[in-house]
């Protein structure tokens, strides 16, 4: 008997300890020997700019699609995702957003990487934004250090997502179960090895540049939707237009708008760009509206920067879209829908920036401000999937995640990235306290970050250099009833962020950011 307890006592023991190795492996930081600060300026005012654009697209389909990308086949007469599946002729590509066990099958319009470059003599930095719904800091990292192996001259990359719902799982957790990665490791290398190609191609084409500014605050308002309380949108369109200073030629154009592109919705099950394809189709190539009447594309490569997409930000199936070809409102969601969405901004862009009054730039400083910061992981589903290998994520000390924001700026514009879905009224301000919810606090992240933000045109970027969901104000963080706003259950945005304390603590941590960058260089 004693013997008997002696060998349960041991393989009880022995158990312990490979859930302790195990929970070590699977939490242990990746990248110890990383960590981001930098406050750099550059020495000369005339910049060098490069611009490229590289496919991501799932080489998994090439058999599947036609030269143009479009499907060959139809799942209507008989080709399924389970028929290929057990053909052998590929591993499951699973779409992220929306639900879980979505596989890819087939592909409706290109994934892209596309990569602006500039340069200012002792400061070279770039930004690729990828058609992703998100990219972890730790694959972010990773793929610096394929970049720096490859192009050790630029001091600093931004990497961000479009945050598009019909792009492959580089997160894990869209998965085909709650309980299994959704990430396709030969993917993910190929879009990292893409971001390291689509840099060194937008190096390899510096050319003296001048850049124009602009804003329309107006005309995207019907196209984008806030769907919880308090209703505030960051539906201004930011943009920034780069022409070869030898030439006039464009090189590349910064469409900068707060939206999810998630317009076909959550029945698509093709990959797709969603409406920021035929967006930077129509800024680069044109588009017609009629058969007399077309705008003329700029040329160059388009690239679109999502904005503060949370408290979901989204046009939603009951918005209407009208497709300015046909005059037909779309309801449903459909790739029409999202082409006629993509059109309507395509235009307005095109259009914007054909005002003549606008000034070009051709000297301008541009100096940038970096840090990596900690952040606790409070969601306990979130700390779930870290250990069972959901997330592929390491933790700087014990629930502790690393993340990253930044600032740049270029003459008359700032360019601020944080690395979520942040919620416009943080960095809008009109945050609010509503009944019900948990903490029954005053609002915390006050003042808004545009208010300790300078520049006559202020750019954001959302979901850049990291992933790390919603960021929730502290007031209006809502898990427990009774729920704000007469919801009838938790709202969907606390389910899918890092904890409470995430938009306290960015707040601070963009604050401190912020004076810094002001204070060595007060406008």
């Amino acid at each position: 008997m004693k013997k008997t307890l002696k060998i349960i006592g041991l393989i009880l023991a022995l158990a312990f300890i490979s859930c302790i190795i195990w929970v070590f492996i699977q939490t242990k930081d990746r990248h110890p020997d990383y960590w981001v600060d930098l406050d750099l300026e550059g020495e000369q005012n005339e910049i060098l700019a490069g611009f490229s654009k590289l496919s991501i697209t799932p080489t998994y389909f090439e058999t599947w699609t036609d030269a143009n990308g479009d499907a060959q086949y139809n799942p209507e007469d008989g080709d399924t995702f389970e028929d290929k599946n057990q053909n052998g002729e590929f591993d499951a590509i699973w779409l992220a957003g929306f639900q879980n066990n979505r596989p890819a099958q087939g592909v409706l319009d290109s994934l892209w990487a596309r990569t602006m470059v500039l340069d200012a003599g002792n400061v070279k930095m770039a930004l690729c934004v990828i058609d992703m719904i998100g990219f972890g800091n730790d694959e972010i990292i990773s793929t610096r250090k394929l970049i720096e192996a490859e192009i050790p001259w630029i001091d600093y990359v931004i990497i961000a997502s479009t945050h598009v719902h019909s792009s492959p799982d580089l997160m894990g957790m869209w998965g085909p179960s709650s309980f299994k990665r959704g990430v396709n490791p030969e993917y993910l290398d190929q879009v990292q090895r893409g971001i390291v190609k689509s840099v060194e191609e937008a190096y390899k084409s510096l050319r003296p540049a001048e850049f124009k500014f602009a804003e329309e605050t107006d005309r995207l308002k019907p196209l984008v939707g806030d769907t919880r309380p308090p209703v505030i949108l960051d539906a201004s369109l930011r943009l920034m237009q780069v022409l070869d200073r030898e030439t006039g030629e464009t090189l590349g154009t910064i469409m900068n708008w707060g939206n999810h592109p998630e317009t076909l919705w959550s029945q698509n099950i093709q990959i797709s760009s969603d409406f920021p394809s035929t967006w930077r189709d129509g800024v680069e190539n044109g588009i017609s509206l009629s058969d007399s009447m077309s705008i003329d594309g700029f040329g160059g490569v388009a690239i679109f920067l999502n904005g503060a997409v949370g408290g979901l930000m989204t046009t939603h199936p009951s918005m209407p879209i009208q497709d300015p070809i046909s005059g037909e409102e779309l309801l449903e969601p459909s790739p029409e829908k999202m082409k006629a969405q993509g059109d309507i901004l395509a235009q307005i862009t095109l259009e914007t920036l054909a005002d003549t009054s606008l000034n070009t730039f051709s000297k301008l400083n541009l100096r940038l401000k970096a840090k990596s910061f900690a952040l606790p992981l409070d969601n306990k589903l979130f700390q779930l999937a870290a250990v069972i290998g959901i997330f592929d994520r390491g933790f700087v000390s014990w629930k502790k995640i690393r993340s990253e924001i930044a600032i740049w700026e270029l003459g008359p514009a700032s360019f601020l990235h944080v690395p979520g879905e942040l919620y416009p009224e943080i960095l809008h301000g009109g945050i609010e306290s509503p009944e019900g919810a948990d903490f029954g606090i005053e609002p915390v992240e006050v003042p808004a970050i545009n208010a300790l933000t300078s520049g006559q045109f202020r750019f954001f970027g959302g979901i850049s250099n990291d992933m790390i969901g919603y960021i929730i104000p502290k007031s209006q963080w809502d898990v427990e009833p009774p729920y704000t706003y007469d919801y009838e259950d938790r709202p969907y945005g606390e389910i899918n962020s890092v904890g409470p304390e995430t938009a306290p603590i960015l707040h601070q941590e963009l604050k401190s950011l912020l004076q810094d960058f002001y204070k060595k260089n007060p406008q």
